[in-house]
């Protein structure tokens, strides 16, 4: 694809623009290098904002119940960076937000949705020159991307989780892998957040295929705070990455103890011993907390990048604080984190608490879908149970 001088004319707002040489020619002309700005820090949770459809828990400082026999950290020194926009949003929502502000002093940021957008986009306000609906075409729509970045752009790419992981899977498969173009994807309506939209619209393989594309940046980043560190990390960095959201469901960050996310977000860290949550994802995460205000002491790991390189070093970090570890995940078993961090963790045992091999045929709310997949907070409990009292003699083998 070749980019032109000139420059498209301004479609009205909600009129989808093609993947055409004069759309492409919007983007064309100077592009002075801008910068994404240093990554401001997490802020403490609250509580998060439920949509009216799905129910949240309260999480970090709203949330669990701490007895006196648990053993949070409290490491010494100056509080975390404080973001301090007021209002928080849903995965996608944070995402176009932050993408708007960043694209404000970095020209090279371009903006495309497969007939997603809406109307009101935040980008498409802001950058109506740089933001592009290409329709139902989503595997044009990372090709045209993978051009707009070998010619000195930095597109984010947005569509259905299904549509980005399976149905343009070839594109992403040579566009993130094989030529490591820096195109950022990002997937809302991942695992079954479209739940009333049935088995089309639902995704709980993306993680196994993205998984096994070399040199993608994977994330699965839990509220309004992290979604923005890990927009701007992608920005900055110019990597290929996928970033993993829901549908409509807002929640709170966990609180970091840095001006970046971490490796591993220690939630809460009980003894060796002990059996340790370990959460992944937007529902995984909000499961997991349930859970601790269920059976306080336990321990909490928070995992927000999922790729072989962030897992291999994360699972370094979990094994030297315990053996026995109970994955949280909405996804698919087969590819997920759980067995992605067995085979890493050879001498621990791994519990696996995500969705069966089943395929729900029946409409109902995010939860309700969940839980006829198996996964809910009666599933995490028993998992914690059984590996509570189990020891780690079938290490190397993730249980469900």
């Amino acid at each position: 694809m070749s980019l032109t001088d000139e420059r498209a004319g301004v479609l009205p707002a909600g009129v989808p623009e093609t993947a055409s040489g004069d759309a492409a020619g919007a983007l064309a002309g100077e592009r002075p290098q801008g910068t994404a700005g240093a990554r401001p820090g997490l802020r403490a949770g609250t509580r998060p904002v439920a949509s009216a459809d799905e129910r949240t828990v309260v999480s970090a400082d709203g949330g669990p119940v701490v007895s006196a026999d648990e053993r949070p950290l409290a490491p010494a020194g100056p509080a975390p960076l404080t973001d301090q926009r007021p209002v928080t949003l849903s995965g996608r929502d944070a995402y176009r937000d932050e993408l708007t502000r960043l694209a404000a002093s970095d020209d090279t940021i371009v903006c495309l949705e497969a007939d997603l957008g809406g109307k009101g986009h935040p980008f498409q306000a802001a950058h109506p020159e740089r933001f592009l609906n290409l329709g139902i075409a989503e595997g044009a729509m990372v090709d045209m991307a993978a051009g707009l970045a070998a010619g000195g752009h930095k597109p984010f790419v947005s569509t259905f989780a299904p549509f980005a992981a399976l149905r343009a899977a070839e594109s992403l498969k040579l566009t993130l892998g094989y030529l490591a173009a820096g195109v950022t994807v990002v997937a809302p309506y991942a695992g079954v957040s479209g739940a009333w939209f049935g088995t089309t619209h639902h995704c709980l393989e993306d993680l196994a295929i993205l998984r096994s594309v070399p040199g993608v940046t994977i994330a699965a980043p839990y509220g309004d705070t992290e979604m923005r560190a890990v927009v701007r990390e992608a920005v900055r960095s110019g990597r290929p990455h996928y970033i993993r959201t829901g549908r409509n469901a807002t929640y709170e960050s966990l609180p970091a103890l840095a001006d970046e996310l971490p490796l591993v977000n220690w939630e809460f860290r009980a003894g060796p011993e002990d059996v340790c949550l370990v959460s992944v994802g937007e529902e995984g995460t909000r499961l997991a907390l349930a859970a601790r205000r269920a059976v306080p002491g336990t321990a909490h790991a928070h995992l927000v990048y999922l790729d072989h390189e962030h897992l291999t070093e994360a699972a370094a970090e979990l094994a030297r604080h315990h053996a026995r570890f109970v994955v949280v995940e909405e996804h698919r078993g087969q590819g997920g984190v759980a067995e992605a961090l067995a085979l890493l963790l050879p001498s621990c045992r791994v519990t696996s608490v995500s969705a069966d091999r089943s395929w729900p045929s029946q409409g109902g709310d995010h939860e309700e879908v969940m839980a006829a997949l198996g996964l809910d907070l009666p599933a995490v409990l028993e998992a914690l149970d059984r590996a509570s009292t189990t020891s780690t003699a079938s290490a190397g083998r993730p249980t469900n």
